[in-house]
């Protein structure tokens, strides 16, 4: 069985892996070590690299490179606002627990000062009854231990 690429399993690690890198045709990347097709940051940066230089549009560029026009357009944007690392995979969805506010915090150790067994399933479905909010349980299991932690 053949050993995996240490530098595919840092990108893949780091979330810049091209999981298309076949689909990249542009000279640069067929022609040896120095332009990885599997390096995301690289193929984005070179991609706007040759639509900025003027050898070819924005949509030619982008099928060259083995991306979308929307793609193109995103990391376009992204390079405009933050530079390199505008290139660079950004966490999605919320930042942080949320729901969990101050106001949804202080009914959770209310019910934990009344009843120090109930479970994390019964305070979300409390929580959905009394305050109308959906929390998963686990949120509330963790929230509960970093408040232990302080």
């Amino acid at each position: 069985m053949p050993q995996p690429d240490p530098k595919c399993e840092r990108l893949r690690r780091l979330g810049v892996l091209n999981p298309d890198a076949q689909r990249v045709q542009a000279p640069l990347f067929q022609s040896g070590d120095y332009f990885d097709p599997q390096d995301m940051v690289q193929v984005k940066y070179e991609m706007l690299r040759h639509a900025q230089n003027g050898a070819a549009s924005k949509s030619a560029a982008a099928t060259l490179f083995g991306l979308s026009r929307p793609a193109f357009y995103q990391a376009e944007s992204d390079f405009r606002r933050d530079g390199l690392s505008g290139l660079l995979p950004k966490q999605r969805g919320p930042k942080g627990a949320h729901k969990l506010t101050t106001e949804v915090m202080a009914f959770i150790e209310a019910r934990l000062n009344a009843d120090g067994g109930i479970h994390a399933r019964t305070l979300a479905q409390e929580i959905t009854t009394a305050l109308g909010l959906t929390v998963h349980p686990r949120s509330i299991e963790r929230a509960v231990a970093r408040k232990k932690k302080r």
